[in-house]
Order: structure tokens, then sequence, then C-alpha cells
């Protein structure tokens, strides 16, 4: 009485397919093939942030900056 056995995951897996349908059936798996296909995707993109930029994807030259000349000190008169 303990676990199925591979008949019954297989009779069950018929009576699932009868009552749900073909297509449906199909449909919910690819469904959770997608789904797997996108947690993978999410995983490599967080190992892609790790690596190190190439030349080509380098930072950009800092921009030149102005400088002003000093202002005279102004003095508030009382």
């Amino acid at each position: 009485m303990g676990s199925f056995s591979l008949m019954h995951w297989l009779l069950l897996g018929v009576v699932a397919i009868l009552l749900l349908g073909g297509g449906r059936f199909s449909n919910m798996m690819g469904d959770v093939a997608k789904g797997i296909k996108q947690f993978k995707k999410g995983m490599s993109e967080d190992d892609d942030a790790d690596k190190p930029a190439t030349r080509i994807e380098g930072k950009a030259a800092p921009e030149p900056t102005v400088q002003r000349e000093a202002e005279p000190a102004r003095e508030e008169k009382l």
C-alpha cells in the first residue's frame, strides 16, 4: 500500500489526457517548458553581470571639465 507502480502512473496519465484533451495537455506542458526556459535565461543573466567589461564595452572617457575663474570675495556692509 506504499507508492504507485509504473502501470498506475501510465493509467493516470491516460485518464488525464482523456479528461483534459490532448491539445490542452500539450499547451500546459508547453507553458511549463517556457517557464523553465525563462528561469534558465534569468539565471544566466545574473552570471553575465559579473563578467568584466571587454575593451569594446568599456567605460567611455570622462568629459573634460571647464574651470571657472574665481569670483572676487564680496564684503558685506553693515
